[in-house]
């Protein structure tokens, strides 16, 4: 190995760190604060009174929506230039989500946070993208973990910073602003990362001759479906967690903690995941994953204290991002050079769950004054999904269809 090598390894392994870096930190603004904020600010919502529970829950509707419509455009609209996607949608989030704290007018917030939604996704598929092949030419693909502990690392973040503006006797409103001067600072950070091109549709061409069999077309139908489940099943706990854990332990400081630990779980699980052999199972690895979060969600309601919270709070974030690695690579195995359609139609079958479970839950609240049986719900949801993978690996064994 000549001295030239070893340099030119370790400025590509330098440069590498960089982009996993740039790419964390684009996912905790998009996703921790563009999309996620919401929940660790919405007890300071209601106890500020400028709105109630029903209309919270539309708020995150609004915003899953968004998120729903921005994952459609990944997955049908190919044009779009990825740094530049990823720069204005990591622009708008600053932009939308001090909107939230400068504007006291519930129809505005509610186009705030459809926008902000379509931006999430935006930058979530564009960056996701765009870092890991730019990994993938400087041969570091292993690094591409990193880049997803970021939206675990940004609700962390939230979740603190919410925590000391509780304790500060802050209003919802200044805490909006606060997050979008956060968003702001960390996306001058990463600005200079995202720019030239690289073209994420490499392999169009030989895909167009693909003829796909009808045994994966099949497959890939019982997937969609399967991940939409995730979708429904984690999204009430984290929309309403911190809401649920003040009503049921009034007067205690343990509720500002339970969604940072969730974020916190959330980046490790990520790490975690990526250490586990590519060549396993990934649909019985979703099926574990889902099992946790079943537990997860209805354990808040099963014990709801102070350990009941934690534990829950732990299994559902361990396997949150797993969740959408394990089932990402699905996608490559099934369609190979389609990948990016699929990972499209399945992000936007997960953002259909999401869009579901807000008005679901608090039509429930309304009826039974409980998360309780909306809770029940969810879990039962996430167990038929597990069931639903199960299945799919059990019949693939059966039938001499092994995963590549």
């Amino acid at each position: 190995m000549t001295t030239q090598h070893i340099q030119d390894t370790q400025a590509n392994r330098k440069t590498a760190l960089r982009i996993a870096l740039s790419g964390l930190i684009a996912l905790s603004v998009a996703m921790g604060i563009g999309r996620f904020a919401f929940t660790p600010l919405l007890p300071m919502m209601l106890h500020d009174q400028t709105i109630d529970l029903n209309s919270g829950g539309w708020l995150a509707t609004s915003n899953y929506l968004g998120y729903f419509i921005g994952a459609l455009l990944c997955a049908f609209w190919r044009g779009l230039p990825p740094t530049r996607t990823i720069r204005a949608g990591l622009l708008a989030t600053v932009l939308l989500t001090a909107g939230m704290g400068a504007f006291h007018a519930p129809g505005l917030w509610l186009l705030l946070r459809l926008l902000s939604g379509m931006a999430s996704a935006l930058v979530f598929v564009y960056s996701s993208g765009w870092c890991l092949q730019r990994l993938a030419q400087l041969q570091f693909p292993a690094l591409g973990g990193i880049i997803y502990s970021g939206p675990g690392l940004g609700i962390m973040l939230t979740g603190l910073s919410s925590s000391a503006m509780v304790a500060g006797g802050w209003h919802a409103a200044a805490g909006w602003l606060a997050f979008g001067v956060m968003a702001a600072l960390l996306t001058l950070l990463v600005w200079k990362t995202f720019r030239g091109e690289v073209d994420l549709r490499a392999g169009a061409a030989a895909a167009q001759e693909y003829t796909e069999p009808a045994a994966v077309t099949r497959e890939v139908r019982w997937q969609v479906l399967a991940y939409g489940l995730a979708g429904f099943g984690y999204i009430i706990t984290a929309t309403f967690l911190p809401v649920i854990a003040r009503q049921a332990l009034p007067g205690s400081s343990w509720p500002d903690f339970f969604w940072p630990l969730f974020g916190l779980c959330v980046a490790l699980g990520a790490l975690g995941a990526t250490r586990i052999p590519v060549h396993a199972d990934q649909r019985l690895l979703l099926a574990i994953s889902y099992v946790m979060q079943a537990i997860g969600v209805i354990i808040s309601a099963i014990l709801p204290n102070e350990f009941g919270f934690a534990l829950g709070s732990i299994l559902l974030g361990l396997p949150f991002t797993a969740i959408t690695l394990f089932a990402m690579r699905e996608a490559r195995r099934l369609r190979s050079h389609h990948a990016p359609g699929l990972m499209g139609l399945m992000t936007a079958s997960y953002g259909i769950g999401q869009i579901v479970g807000p008005p679901l839950a608090t039509k429930l609240v309304h009826v039974s004054g409980s998360f309780t049986p909306s809770l029940s719900i969810a879990a039962a949801t996430l167990l038929a999904g597990a069931a639903l993978y199960g299945w799919l690996a059990a019949r693939d064994r059966n039938s001499k269809l092994a995963p590549a």
